[in-house]
């Protein structure tokens, strides 16, 4: 199992894509219009700083998240925070502030901070708008994420099941009256050349791409009008994978994240993996506190969250599972039972102090590392075995991450 820890931070800066030495339509081809902004262009970002390590068991932490604020905004001050990036920072004198090359500017002005503790800086990912994100890693790889939307209408069904068995299986999704859905898709894609200065995937190259997945899906009857889903079982997942397929044909696509609803999405891999993922909060109370340490250094650690009475957090929770998809039915897991599990999984937590009335927490702190570890046999079993990723959200700022290693 992999443990990881995300903070979340936010900075505003301006930017100019575009290489000195290229010509105009050099710029324009890999870049888009915003090459052609000669004083610069903004963007309010969005930085996760991912940390990987072991969780000190007298604290419960991984390392004290807070610190992560302390020590990057130093970062984020010094370098990138209301600055024009291709000026005010020597990073970017000769090679342009991409998101790709701006997440790993970040990644490696930041590790050296926390060389002196037991968690390690493993990936910065940024996002600078709502359909633009990049990340890198520390072992050298760079993502580039795009996102499109569309709205289609679809009867969930597949024409290999007879109707009682549709109708069993998709419930009222199985209406041959059909139904609609708001649809936003991610194409995850290798970030960038060598040379760190051109994107793998060029932005006119990028954006033929999305246009052209609009226009087959967008204001579309999927069983009906999208000539590759004919004679296929139409639902989340076959979706996504055709999706990835039809993307594939023109650019390098790694995965692609097909979100239904905000709470619920299927992932399709360059490898043939297909996964779901479903978001559900529960409200709990707790107060962080280690019957290790001594009342001044529990204060001193935990701070506010030491708090004598407790403090409390709507949680959100993200499981993804993996395994085979049945070809027949289109389906890795039936909707209803991944929501019911979770709600399953869920119930002895919702409205609990957590210290008090969980037995998972009467020996140990319960701190984000501790509540997605135990969290984790609780979903897994709900979820037949099948659980991959479990995701906690403390707060928007705070997210705590537990991996299946295979």
């Amino acid at each position: 199992m992999l443990l990881t820890v995300s903070k979340r931070l936010e900075f505003s800066a301006s930017r100019r894509l575009f290489v000195k030495d290229w010509s105009a339509a050099e710029n324009l081809a890999a870049f888009g219009p915003e090459a052609s902004a000669r004083y610069g262009t903004g963007r309010n970002y969005v930085a996760y700083f991912v940390f990987s390590g072991t969780v000190d068991p007298a604290t419960g932490m991984l390392m004290n998240i807070s610190e992560i604020k302390e020590r990057v905004g130093r970062v984020l001050y010094d370098g990138f925070d209301h600055k024009f990036l291709n000026e005010d920072n020597a990073a970017f004198a000769s090679v342009p502030p991409t998101a790709e090359n701006v997440a790993h500017q970040l990644l490696v002005a930041a590790a050296p901070l926390f060389k002196d503790g037991q968690a390690e800086l493993v990936a910065c990912h940024l996002s600078e708008s709502e359909d633009r994100s990049a990340t890198f890693y520390a072992s050298g790889i760079s993502e580039a994420n795009y996102w499109f939307e569309f709205s289609a209408a679809r009867q969930t069904m597949s024409p290999a099941l007879s109707s009682a068995e549709n109708e069993r299986l998709f419930g009222a999704a199985a209406s041959s009256f059909g139904h609609g859905h708001n649809y936003r898709a991610r194409l995850t894609l290798p970030g960038r050349d060598a040379a760190l200065r051109r994107p793998f995937v060029a932005y006119a190259e990028i954006s033929r791409c999305l246009d052209s997945l609009r226009n087959e899906l967008d204001h579309k009857n999927l069983n009906h009008e999208v000539a590759g889903l004919k004679d296929q079982p139409v639902t989340t997942e076959i979706l996504a994978r055709y999706i990835h397929r039809r993307a594939a044909e023109s650019v390098p696509v790694q995965r692609v994240r097909l979100h239904e609803r905000s709470d619920f999405f299927a992932e399709s891999w360059q490898d043939g993996q297909i996964f779901l993922g479903f978001r559900a909060p529960f409200a709990a109370a707790h107060r962080l506190n280690s019957e290790q340490l001594s009342a001044e250094q529990n204060a001193a650690l935990y701070g506010k969250c030491n708090n004598v009475r407790g403090h409390g957090h709507l949680y959100v929770t993200e499981a993804t599972i993996g395994g085979t998809l049945d070809e027949r039915s289109g389906a890795l897991m039936n909707f209803d039972s991944l929501r019911d599990g979770i709600a399953a999984a869920l119930a002895p937590w919702q409205n609990k102090h957590l210290d008090l009335e969980m037995r998972e927490f009467r020996e140990r702190p319960s701190t984000g590392e501790n509540i997605v570890q135990s969290l984790w046999p609780q979903f897994d079993s709900h979820l037949d075995g099948c659980l991959v990723r479990l995701r906690l959200w403390e707060t928007a700022n705070n997210r705590f991450t537990l991996r299946r290693v295979l």
